[in-house]
């Protein structure tokens, strides 16, 4: 029976290599392995790829031999053959470093030693007076990724010459948590319906979760959590537990564990016990049960994502018990079996509405080292919530003996859902590299991230899924360089956003300069130009609340101050700005001394954390020599403008792109220019209510009222 599954897996992934090869060029993502235009480019490639000798015989290895294949006969114009034997000259080499023989494992030794159990090698070889390109790792995966790897040179026009490449991911877990609804909504979504089909699944693969599984792989990500962090419980009955165990059996073969999300008060709602006390021991053993019961069914099953005690839903406080107490009680759940459990740090109480933004490192600074070995905590990169843009969360490397897990946002929530055009590697780009100063200078956020910083055994980074069912996976054509730089920083946190986006760019669409230089430019830009049309200057969760779409800093009636947005701005007579300076809420004291100096001082605090950490006169001198209204105001106008000339690029590009990803992209920067207009108008009429003073000449004056922005509601907006 078993050897029936595995054939029957392996035939639905060779189908799926040639179905998707024929799909339109949206769904195929950054492995369109077009086939390159130039023949003297294609002869000198074929001059390396005579053909493809594959040793091993698992699944992975089977996989990456027909990858290869699809991609070099595609690109290439020609069928590249694969065989298990015969080695001639200028052949592709594949296989782990068991399954090769002695004569290329010693030529690759050296590399070998260099890398970790998920790394690679790519190297030029010289045996039996020929040359031969090797594509090794210690284990399979790391073939895999090599594969994709050796492929990207390529698919961006990099010599194949005398390669000795040698890389390693840098962290652990590279992960995506997709909070998808059991009944196929998604929160947060802006790309359709769930991929995960419950009511088809065990029977019935869908070809979407096989090509998913690729994507993933070719960027080396590892890990799906594939339910909501507010958690449904009946994810852990049989029937759907025999779902998950379908879905691991189509990703294991590309390196990709599942994960789940558990709801803290399964016990009761589908144990029938009357607590879910962790100190309980009928809850211990209901869970030790459950992990049992899964591990059977899932022998590779990663572990547990817990959202606990925040925004209603259930954890260990309903019982007088603390995170710690939680966490560790489902780690000994899990540890027996290699497990882990990722718990979140996104928690804020309605009991303190003195600041948010410090509540998070308040609850989880003091319980450092106090987790089990096989806990890592998540954290948000900023301490509100996934905003345009906030300094860095105060808890990365606050927490010297517990491991801490980067959470970004890869699906739009507070920057515009998938119509709007935003490369969020600038955002990650920028996060990774703020200095945290906890070891002293050099202690960036990477390095806590990575564990370099203070030698932690478990590294991860987390990216909340922006993919759905949608035909080009992510919404909008470009939101899907957001998940391709997610995977890419999750393996190298040190890789830049431009890098990332010239991959995105030659992988998906052209290798020709004058396409690359100018969409470039325009996908590094695009992030500044949404902070500047939303929340410029420090401003933050001003977003009309519940769905987050559109803007609404005059909303002040939610039942908690937090929920709403004047609790964020601050806006009066006076000035404007959440005062978080040692005179204020001091949240600036959760930061290393060196970092909270710069912030709590006005001079020397970043202009663009100016209204973050401090309330500010509208006539404050900024840097410029503009007052503060006016430069906010002139702020806005840039964002307005940046989205504009994002049109006229976009606009001369149509000869380098297909017809429907052009005018796909076209009606949705449209869309973009529209409502970066609107955020202008909105806020600026709502704020000079407060400032008394008129727009600079050169901002564009609104179109309409106030009371019209106000006007409007938008009760089915998406992802809500």
């Amino acid at each position: 029976m078993k050897y029936l599954k595995i054939t029957f897996l392996i035939i639905i992934i060779f189908f799926g290599f040639s179905w998707s090869a024929l799909a339109q060029k949206d769904y195929k993502l950054w492995l369109q392995y077009d086939k390159i235009a130039n023949a003297e480019t294609r002869t000198k490639y074929l001059a390396d790829c005579n053909g493809i000798v594959s040793f091993g015989s698992s699944e992975t290895i089977t996989i990456a031999a027909k990858e290869l294949q699809l991609g070099l006969s595609n690109m290439l114009g020609n069928t590249i053959s694969v065989n298990t034997k015969v080695i001639d000259s200028n052949t592709l080499i594949i296989g782990s470093q068991s399954s090769l023989n002695p004569e290329i494992q010693k030529a690759i030794a050296a590399e070998l030693n260099k890398i970790n159990e998920e790394g690679y090698i790519i190297k030029t070889i010289l045996l039996n007076n020929k040359n031969h390109i090797v594509i090794s790792g210690k284990k399979d995966v790391g073939v895999l990724y090599g594969v994709y790897s050796f492929l990207r040179l390529i698919q961006t026009d990099k010599s194949i010459k005398d390669l000795n490449i040698v890389d390693s991911p840098k962290t652990n877990i590279r992960i995506l948590n997709h909070w998808d609804n059991l009944n196929r909504t998604v929160e947060r979504g802006y790309a359709g319906f769930s991929l995960w089909n419950w009511q088809k699944l065990p029977d019935f693969i869908d070809q979407r979760y096989i090509d998913y599984a690729r994507a993933n792989a070719s960027i080396g990500i590892n890990g799906t959590v594939l339910t909501n962090v507010n958690a449904n419980a009946s994810i852990l009955t049989p029937q759907y537990l025999e779902k998950v165990e379908a879905l691991a059996n189509v990703f294991r073969p590309y390196g990709i564990k599942v994960y789940l999300t558990a709801r803290f008060s399964a016990p009761i709602e589908i144990g029938g016990l009357k607590t879910a006390d962790p100190k309980d021991r009928n809850v211990i053993n209901w869970w030790n049960a459950k992990a049992k019961e899964i591990y059977a069914r899932i022998p590779d099953f990663g572990g547990f994502l817990v959202k606990a005690n925040s925004e209603g839903q259930p954890g260990p406080q309903n019982y007088g018990r603390n995170h710690v107490d939680g966490a560790n009680m489902l780690a000994d759940a899990v540890a027996p079996f290699g497990g882990i459990i990722m718990w979140r740090a996104f928690v804020y109480s309605e009991h303190d509405a003195n600041d948010r933004a410090k509540q998070a490192y308040a609850e989880f600074q003091p319980y450092d080292g106090k987790f089990k070995d096989n806990v890592i905590v998540q954290v948000k990169n900023g301490a509100i919530d996934f905003q345009p843009r906030e300094p860095f969360h105060p808890l990365f490397g606050a927490t010297p003996k517990t491991p801490l897990m980067m959470e970004f946002q890869i699906t739009q929530e507070y920057l515009g859902f998938s119509t709007h055009l935003v490369f969020l590697p600038k955002l990650f780009q920028e996060v990774l590299e703020e200095d945290t100063f906890q070891k002293g200078k050099g202690s960036t956020v990477a390095k806590v991230v990575d564990g370099s910083l203070y030698k932690n055994k478990i590294t991860g980074i987390a990216g909340v899924s922006n993919i759905g069912n949608d035909l080009n996976w992510t919404g909008h054509p470009f939101a899907q360089a957001n998940w391709y730089g997610f995977g890419r920083l999750a393996w190298d946190p040190y890789l830049k956003a431009e890098t990332i986006a010239d991959e995105w760019l030659r992988c998906t669409f052209s290798n020709d300069q004058n396409f690359i230089e100018p969409v470039k430019k325009m996908m590094l830009e695009s992030r500044e130009a949404v902070v500047n049309y939303m929340t410029p200057l420090g401003l933050h969760h001003i977003m009309d609340t519940g769905h987050h779409y559109g803007p609404g800093p005059w909303v002040s009636d939610l039942s908690r101050p937090e929920w709403n947005p004047v609790y964020y701005h601050k806006a009066d007579a006076n000035g404007i700005g959440f005062d978080r300076s040692k005179k204020g809420t001091d949240a600036v004291s959760q930061y290393a001394p060196e970092v909270a100096k710069i912030f709590d001082n006005l001079e020397t605090c970043p202009e663009k954390y100016l209204l973050w950490f401090h309330h500010v006169s509208w006539n404050y001198k900024l840097k410029d020599g503009h007052t503060l209204w006016d430069g906010m105001a002139l702020k806005y106008q840039e964002g307005v403008d940046q989205v504009k000339n994002m049109q006229e690029i976009w606009n001369k590009t149509s000869k380098y792109v297909d017809q429907e990803r052009f005018h796909e992209v076209q009606m949705l920067l449209n869309i973009q220019y529209k409502e970066a207009k609107w955020w202008r108008d909105a806020c600026l009429l709502y704020f000079q209510q407060y400032s008394h003073k008129e727009l600079p000449a050169s901002v564009e004056k609104p179109s309409q009222s106030l009371e019209y922005f106000k006007s409007l509601k938008f009760p089915f907006a998406p992802g809500n």
